[in-house]
């Protein structure tokens, strides 16, 4: 599911604590930056968050650690 970074998004994410990227997963592998189950995680990650015209890109594998 892929969503645009708007102003909306980002206080909601804030205000609501809201956890999404590779780095909050308890299946990312943060030695060797990579997913346990093998999927690519380059539009997953945290740093992405950055730019605000990147969309955010929500993984159907994530799982809150």
């Amino acid at each position: 599911m892929k969503v645009p970074q708007d102003e909306r998004f980002r206080i909601e994410r804030a205000r609501f604590h809201l956890r999404f990227v590779c780095e909050e997963c308890a299946l990312f592998d943060p030695e060797t930056a990579a997913c346990a189950h093998g999927f690519p995680t380059d539009e997953h990650r945290k740093d992405r968050l950055a730019d605000p015209d990147a969309l955010i890109v929500f993984c159907k594998e994530f799982d809150l650690m």
